[in-house]
């Protein structure tokens, strides 16, 4: 490379000033391109490129940590087990007529206020007084003259719809003894929606199909709940 002087004229002395480096114009170019090169691999760089690049990294991660993280309000298979076990156990409480007070037990299962709507045998009720009258009604004339009563569920399924609703659908059967002593038997199928509402689960629609009816008055939402 070729050095060059240029000479300034001060007070009467002509005497080197400064000097400057004259570079060929390839070997410029080499080192802007070799500079920028390095400028976008550096990952301290903020030039344009590497700016691109935490962008992309970032939104990258963030993906990878949503994905990782569970949607708000899914539940893992272990609960929805465990919220399925809980309600059938709740029912066959409810259900077992061996306790004191059933039509109070039966009832248990449902809000204290608001709107019940329950059908069976081609009727329907959709109040909780309505359903409790009923209730009522077919444990008077019906399940007290029921000798030795068992309700037993056989097969049951719970779908856990939300963290706030479930559906159970089960079909069940009652052997029992009637006042003149012969062998008797109820089966028939039940579906039940339960919503979480004030800290507990209760039943909010229910429909009922009875395949074989005692004699004697049955009302409507009370055989959903015998």
């Amino acid at each position: 490379m070729r050095r060059t002087m240029t000479l300034e004229w001060e007070k009467g002395v002509l005497r080197p000033n400064r000097v400057h480096t004259r570079r060929h114009p390839v070997s410029l170019y080499a080192d802007r391109t070799s500079q920028r090169a390095y400028s976008s691999m550096n990952p301290f760089s903020d030039t344009p490129p590497m700016r691109h690049f935490w962008q992309s990294a970032v939104l990258a991660l963030g993906f990878l940590v949503c994905g990782c993280q569970p949607r708000e309000g899914a539940q893992s298979a272990g609960e929805k087990a465990a919220l399925a076990d809980s309600l059938k156990r709740r029912v066959a409480a409810a259900y077992d007529f061996s306790r004191s007070n059933v039509p109070g037990n039966l009832m248990s299962l449902y809000p204290d206020t608001g709107r019940v709507v329950a059908a069976a045998a081609g009727r329907l009720t959709t109040t909780r007084d309505a359903l409790q009258h009923e209730i009522a009604a077919f444990w008077d004339n019906v399940g007290r003259n029921m000798r030795n009563p068992r309700w037993i569920w056989e097969e049951s399924h719970v779908d856990v719809l939300s963290r706030d609703a479930a559906v159970m659908t089960a079909t069940y059967r009652i052997p029992h003894t009637t006042p003149a002593g012969a062998p008797h038997e109820i089966r028939g199928a039940w579906t039940a929606v339960f919503v979480r509402s004030g800290g507990r689960w209760v039943i909010v629609q229910e429909h009922l199909s009875d395949s074989d009816t005692p004699e004697g008055p049955v009302n409507s939402s009370a055989s959903p709940d015998e």
